[in-house]
């Protein structure tokens, strides 16, 4: 016969389970760091007064409130009126930028310096096609509510699921914000990805803007 085997030799499931957990508590803020690291939002090497990443837009201390729900942010905003999109088939009103396209807007307006983080007064502007500028006229429209075609007047909007920033919920992964189509609905600013442009859905085959608009 086989020797029996001591109890004390074979591993408890239970005592390993906590420390396989805490391998991927550990493991996710490296893979979050990495996301952005490298991306066209690190500007660690610039030389723009600091070798941080995070710090151009976030900060744990001394935050800038101005914009409501933003987390920790860090960045100065942008004071910007703005010449909105319209078109005879909008069927649903745009408002100037609000929230998370102000963030975006911040910078990509070209009227606030990248690098006026904190208490930084800076000097580097974005440039070239990401500068959008203040006339939005013909850009993608933002912070406009989207209700789903499907849907009966009255009926709850595509943005009762599609909430946060956190790649929505599946299989509808675009995020809406307090149901609104804002800038990162569209473009994910802390992953570089697969996708060009911080897209979060491929150009190809106009797969992102299908998503929205299937025909």
């Amino acid at each position: 016969m086989p020797p029996r085997r001591s109890r004390r030799s074979m591993p408890r499931p239970s005592r390993l389970l906590p420390s396989r957990l805490l391998f991927v508590v550990l493991l996710l803020p490296a893979m979050a760091r990495a996301n952005v690291t490298g991306s066209k939002h690190d500007f660690s090497g610039q030389g723009w007064g600091t070798n941080e990443i995070c710090v151009f837009c976030h900060t744990p201390h001394n935050a800038n409130t101005a914009i409501a729900g933003s987390p920790l942010w860090n960045h100065q905003v942008t004071a910007a009126t703005y010449t909105l999109y319209t078109s005879p088939s909008l069927r649903n009103p745009t408002s100037q930028p609000r929230g998370p396209s102000k963030r975006c807007l911040s910078c990509h307006d070209g009227a606030v310096a990248i690098d006026s983080y904190g208490t930084h007064s800076g000097t580097h502007f974005v440039t070239g096609p990401a500068n959008l500028g203040t006339d939005l006229g013909n850009d993608h429209p933002v912070s406009v509510s989207w209700t789903h075609q499907t849907l009966a007047p009255g009926a709850p909007s595509c943005g009762t699921c599609h909430i946060g920033g956190h790649g929505g919920w599946a299989p509808m992964p675009l995020p809406f914000y307090g149901g609104s189509v804002e800038c990162p609905t569209c473009h994910e600013p802390h992953d570089k990805g697969a996708e060009t442009k911080m897209l979060r859905k491929a150009l190809t085959g106009s797969a992102i803007c299908l998503h929205c608009h299937g025909k």
